[in-house]
């Protein structure tokens, strides 16, 4: 009887899990069907059609995707964007120089003239979503390969995308869901015209950097503006002087009045991608093997360009975007290891399995097509184990190495050359050319060598021997078995990587160039290496990846259709969402709880005058201590960050956060490392969302910067006077 009581207790517990209203990345066309109710009982006072609808303006013609990697939003009638400091980092670094340091000083565009262009940026809105799965599944079968049915799917696909309606000036492309299990089509429009307009200095955008990334709590005003130009017709257009602001649909309402535990918040944006249906073993996989194996190699890298970027100012602006990338991931693996240990991930899907196993084999159809389902997932995964790691080391190693980027980019030319002889050659060649001198204009041939030394010898020594390459073993140990020898002689070819030396081989004839690039010993390793990797790694990677996303496939079809009573949201693919749920602190660990607000106090209690990570500007001190915070301030403090159980991911960065009404309160920027497992299991003990307050934006931009001006192109309200 006592055995039974607790097999009950923890079924009840598994399925109140699975109805959990703070989780959930949702389609914003799917929320009056399947999540108004529930938005509203958690306190959202606007309807679903408030958010999304296609006969209107509505919330979602205010958000962006920014420059396809962030979410941005629109905050003006002027086509103002709001988005992340770390997103708009990129556009910011590269407009910086030794005399005009905008990332160290900050930016500020006075007027519209002084309106920094950016090649490449882009912002695209959606403008509707439709659903096509009957379009593109028509013609496919159970029988199928997984080749065979991209082959249907792929067919498929480019008939819809043909026989769209949209508008001359709009686009559409078409993603998966559920596996594969359902698909969407999204049309967009893209303004191809994005100028930079403001951004604070790094000691406020990126304040605490390494040290509180992922963290909580967290004082960093992390964000920046930019505008949307558009042709003179309010219709997308690539750059010109004789462009205009853009004229949006929507701009968001800005909030004045913060929030108070337990106000319902809702973020709207592109989350990048989640794993949340992955079977146990995969998610052990990732726990003990592939997330350690990632963290030690950019533990490595890191402590490379840390130490020539803390010497050389230089060398610390070309590598700022490349150090921030690499150790955003770093730390949040590390997180997730934590997490998934602390909250039992693999426990947690184990006993959902055991629930989903008992009801299909007390069901004679289900026994019959998911019987042996998680079974055949296991060995699948079971069998990735070793070539999976095998892959992550190939990929994080030549990744990180860019003398290997380079040769990948000459050996392009050899086979084109080798393909389409001289036609071929001529026809890559710019490409080339435009990617390397890209590359090199922020590349230190010091820095990239001692990587080079710490990560090969990784690649050779921290894996299986197999997977190493052979030409490689053999010139290491013609050099002695050292690192640093092999490394000298392959960097001493200064021509492969000085931009006008390169060039100079480049412009020679392309048999003549084609020959050169052959005999060098840096393109010999290239392509034994990256042999070695297509032989024994990702062909055996593919074959057992086709059979686990067939075995995925069938299990979410499974899982939709066995646990009738779970609520299921497809997994982020870089698409529209909208997450919600409400404003709370929680527990770290063992005696540390945290609440859900930060004050510029908090800033002043982490200054190190000089520091790399702290430093604070004299002119915020000042403002500090004379309590000079305009309109922006709260009881005499100046907010600063606040957390929510919002459901968030990369992709999110620059996500608005909205209150009950749909206006702006905040801007997501970050999760809190103990929850960043959210991306494969979101436990709402311990998952929480960090935003920046949008006071404290306003407060920077009027107050700090000086920049009022843009603070009245916005339109700033007072909901909670509603009440």
């Amino acid at each position: 009887m006592k055995y039974l009581k607790l097999t009950m207790v923890a079924f009840f517990v598994l399925i109140v899990s699975l109805v959990r209203a703070d989780e959930g990345m949702w389609l914003p066309l799917l929320l009056e069907k399947m999540n108004e109710k529930q938005m509203k009982s958690l306190g959202m006072k606007i309807s679903a059609r408030d958010i999304y609808t296609i006969n209107s303006g509505s919330l979602k013609d205010a958000i962006v995707s920014f420059g396809g990697f962030c979410t941005g939003e629109v905050i003006s009638s002027k086509g103002l964007v709001l988005t992340n400091h770390h997103c708009g980092f990129d556009a910011i670094q590269n407009h910086s120089t030794l005399d005009h340091n905008y990332i160290r000083d900050g930016f500020w565009a006075k007027n519209y003239g002084e309106e920094i262009p950016n090649v490449k940026l882009f912002v695209t809105f959606i403008v509707r979503i439709e659903d096509v799965t009957k379009d593109i599944l028509k013609d496919v079968t159970a029988t199928m390969t997984e080749s065979e049915r991209q082959s249907v799917i792929d067919k498929n696909m480019a008939a819809v995308a043909k026989s769209v309606k949209k508008e001359a000036y709009q686009d559409g492309f078409i993603r998966a869901f559920f596996e594969g299990n359902q698909y969407y089509m999204f049309i967009t429009e893209r303004y191809n015209d994005v100028r930079l307009v403001g951004a604070p200095p790094s000691s406020i955008g990126n304040f605490g950097k390494d040290t509180d990334n992922w963290m909580w709590p967290r004082h960093t005003g992390d964000f920046s503006m930019f505008r949307i130009y558009a042709g003179k017709d309010n219709k997308p257009a690539d750059y010109s002087p004789d462009n205009v602001p853009y004229v949006p649909k929507k701009a968001l309402s800005v909030s004045l009045d913060g929030v108070n535990e337990g106000d319902f918040t809702m973020v709207f944006g592109f989350p990048g991608r989640t794993t949340e249906y992955l079977h146990s073993s995969a998610v052990d996989q990732i726990m003990k093997v592939n997330d350690p194996a990632k963290i030690a190699i950019r533990d490595k890298a890191l402590s490379v360009m840390d130490n020539f970027m803390r010497k050389d100012e230089q060398v610390k602006i070309m590598y700022a975007a490349k150090y921030a990338s690499v150790q955003n991931a770093y730390k949040k693996w590390q997180g997730e290891v934590l997490g998934l240990t602390r909250t039992d991930g693999v426990g947690k899907k184990k006993l959902y399995e055991t629930e989903f196993q008992k009801r299909v084999t007390a069901n004679p159809q289900w026994k019959t097509n998911y019987g042996n389902l998680l079974t055949e997932l296991e060995t699948a995964y079971a069998d990735m184990r070793s070539p999976g790691l095998a892959r992550d080391y190939y990929t994080e190693i030549t990744g990180r190495v860019e003398l290997l980027t380079i040769a990948a980019q000459l050996n392009s030319l050899i086979t084109a050359y080798e393909k389409d002889g001289e036609k071929g050659f001529a026809q890559r060649l710019p490409t080339v050319k435009n990617i390397l001198t890209d590359l090199l204009g922020e590349f230190s041939p010091a820095v990239d060598q001692q990587l080079f030394e710490a990560l090969m010898e990784m690649y050779v020594k921290d894996q299986e021997d197999k997977y190493v390459s052979p030409l490689f073993k053999e010139s290491l140990a013609a050099n002695e078995g050292s690192y640093k020898k092999l490394a000298t002689q392959l960097y001493g070819q200064k021509e492969l990587y000085t931009t006008s030396e390169l060039m100079k081989l480049l412009d020679k004839p392309a048999a003549t160039v084609t020959a050169d690039l052959k005999e060098r010993l840096l393109l010999k390793l290239y392509n034994n290496i990256l042999k070695t990797y297509q032989v024994l790694v990702q062909g055996p990677v593919n074959e057992v990846q086709a059979r686990i996303n067939k075995l995925q496939r069938t299990y979410m079809q499974a899982q939709m259709e066995v646990m009738k009573e779970r609520k299921f949201y497809p997994d982020a693919n870089s698409t529209l969402r909208v997450t919600y749920g409400n404003v709370k602190g929680y527990n770290a660990r063992d005696a540390v709880k945290y609440d859900f607000y930060t004050y510029l106090d908090g800033v002043m209690d982490k200054y190190k005058p000089g520091d790399y990570e702290f430093d604070v500007p004299e002119k915020l001190r000042t403002l500090y201590t004379n309590k000079d915070f305009g309109q922006y301030g709260s009881k005499g403090k100046m907010p600063v960050c606040f957390i929510a159980m919002n459901h968030t991911t990369g992709g999110n960065s620059g996500s608005p956060a909205l209150d009950a009404y749909g206006n702006l309160i905040g801007l997501n920027f970050d999760r809190v490392w103990e929850g960043t497992m959210s991306d494969i299991n979101y436990d709402p003990s311990i998952c929480r969302n960090i935003m920046v307050d949008i006071r404290y934006v306003l407060f920077v931009v009027d107050k700090y910067a000086g920049a009022g001006h843009l603070v009245k192109e916005m339109k700033l309200v007072h909901p909670k006077a509603k009440k």
